[in-house]
């Protein structure tokens, strides 16, 4: 079901983001060049705009479903225990470092870790 919410989704953020590129724009920075606008108390009701606010509307809500999907997905387990493993006791003491020999890197007189090949 996530899925399927999901695909819905993404197909709906790119109509969305269609629709907004192919509209006219107005010039200036938030609606200060043209007639009507952000600024403005009334703008003209176009069909793109009209679209617009269907797609936003729409996508809005799926973006809530998708929401409430995944809340009542995760439960009230944690991701340890999904996992089945058994988390070890942490030790009172400090751990031991390594040697000193395991942090540098391999020498020039090193043996390889495989043999070469004979070919």
């Amino acid at each position: 079901m996530e899925n399927v919410v999901l695909v819905v989704l993404l197909i709906l953020a790119l109509c969305l983001i269609g629709v907004v590129l192919i509209q006219r724009s107005e010039g200036g920075g938030l609606g200060m060049g043209g007639g009507g606008g952000v600024v403005s108390g009334r703008s003209a009701a176009t069909a793109l705009g009209k679209v617009t606010w269907v797609l936003g509307a729409a996508f809005m809500a799926m973006c809530i479903l998708m929401t409430v999907l995944s809340a009542r997905n995760a439960g009230d387990s944690s991701v340890i225990d999904r996992l089945g493993a058994d988390v070890p006791a942490s030790e009172t003491g400090v751990p031991a470092l390594p040697a000193g020999d395991d942090l540098l890197p391999p020498g020039a007189g090193d043996a390889p870790l495989t043999a070469p090949r004979a070919d």
